[in-house]
């Protein structure tokens, strides 16, 4: 059951409150922009292939560009950054809705969406590094991060259904210049927040090139990051597969709706108690469990059983997102916090590409039950990597 006396308690603080939600509008575009660009390429261009390798230029400037960004406002603080950010991201968006809306060289869409993924306003890591900052006793912290995922998993629920809209209603481009509006006037209400106010520019001990990658267990704990993302870009395209088998591709939005509203479930639940086992067990235990509940999806061939073993599915997704942030806090030293949380993005982002990549294969040669049978042996062998390797300091 969900005991609310830890979210009350958390949301009791004032300056946490307002910069949570502060944050809501510059986030938006996090569940907007990879679909509106995709459908805004394929729709200008025709082509599935170049609106996905458009999307893959946004997701590729995401990943690459976001620990430098990380390193920045570890050294110099976040205020400048996310300024730059705030003008940059829309400014790329808006050349890309220009670009695509004559017929242009695929090299000019693809690097304007790069260059709108490596501008993308890093106010997720930003509010992690401030919940590290401020909240010192664990059980908060954990309950900070559950909000987090639970936030991130309702923009992702949102997202797609405001790009439908746009879509229905005006266009693609309608969509993107959507995003790129939010990213810009979210961004400006962050920098007003608590979180900005509050912040605090950790001093530096010995300089590293490497920063938090040179820190003890950080390299395993990014392997097990990419492991068990990999099942969730397999699982997304496996769930697309399934609708489209079944003879309505609109279909696995609702059903990637659904496994989301089970996470956010998930993630609530974890947030609201206190866990005995150790952090650096509970996350082993979580991926397995990951992997037993995906398993059942390969079985599954009516459409209703289906729908609903996707609420059961999603419900220790968010749960292992929670204890990675809460890892990653713990294995990564002040001064490096923006930084650390940086790459377990980029961990994440190049599983989910991974995992995608990994079902496209699967696909081309089999149906969704070994796309779902790929994601749930991953997730396992994930646990079982998390239990030989990751620790906690």
């Amino acid at each position: 059951m969900i005991s609310l006396a830890r979210y009350s308690a958390l949301l009791g603080q004032p300056a946490l409150r307002s910069a949570i939600a502060a944050s809501v509008l510059g986030r938006l575009p996090i569940g907007i922009t990879g679909l509106a660009i995709l459908m805004l390429a394929q729709d200008t261009t025709g082509s599935f292939g170049t609106g996905g390798a458009v999307a893959a230029s946004y997701v590729g400037g995401l990943a690459v560009v976001a620990p430098l960004l990380g390193r920045l406002i570890d050294r110099y603080g976040p205020r400048v950054t996310l300024l730059c950010c705030a003008f940059a991201f829309p400014s790329a968006l808006a050349g890309l809705v220009a670009a695509l809306s004559e017929p242009a060289p695929m090299w000019l869409a693809c690097t304007l969406a790069g260059a709108a993924g490596a501008c993308f306003p890093p106010i997720t890591v930003c509010m992690r590094t401030f919940f590290k900052q401020r909240l010192h006793e664990q059980t908060l912290l954990a309950t900070a991060y559950s909000l987090e995922s639970v936030l991130i998993e309702l923009i992702f629920i949102l997202g797609p259904v405001l790009v439908a809209v746009f879509v229905a209603l005006a266009s693609p481009a309608a969509a993107v210049l959507f995003a790129a509006a939010c990213g810009c006037a979210g961004t400006l209400l962050f920098q007003r927040s608590q979180a900005l106010r509050h912040w605090r520019i950790e001093a530096r001990g010995r300089a590293s090139l490497f920063g938090p990658l040179a820190e003890p267990g950080f390299v395993p704990l990014l392997a097990v990051i990419v492991c068990y993302a990999s099942a969730f870009g397999l699982v997304e395209i496996g769930t697309m597969a399934y609708a489209t088998e079944a003879g309505g591709p609109a279909f696995a939005g609702i059903l990637l709706g659904v496994m989301s509203i089970g996470s956010a479930a998930g993630g609530l639940v974890y947030g609201s108690r206190s866990w005995r086992l150790p952090l650096a067990r509970q996350f082993p235990l979580m991926l397995g469990l990951m992997g037993l509940g995906v398993a059942p999806l390969a079985l599954l061939s009516p459409s209703w059983a289906f729908g609903l073993w996707c609420l059961a599915a999603g419900v220790a997704m968010a749960p292992a997102l929670i204890m990675q942030s809460m890892l990653v806090a713990g294995n990564s030293r002040p001064e490096y916090s923006t930084e650390a949380f940086t790459w377990s993005s980029t961990g994440l982002l190049a599983g989910v590409g991974l995992g995608l990549t990994l079902g496209g294969g699967l696909l081309e040669h089999s149906k969704s039950s070994a796309v779902f049978a790929a994601a749930a042996l991953l997730s396992v062998a994930a646990g079982l990597l998390a239990l030989l390797l990751v620790r906690t300091r």
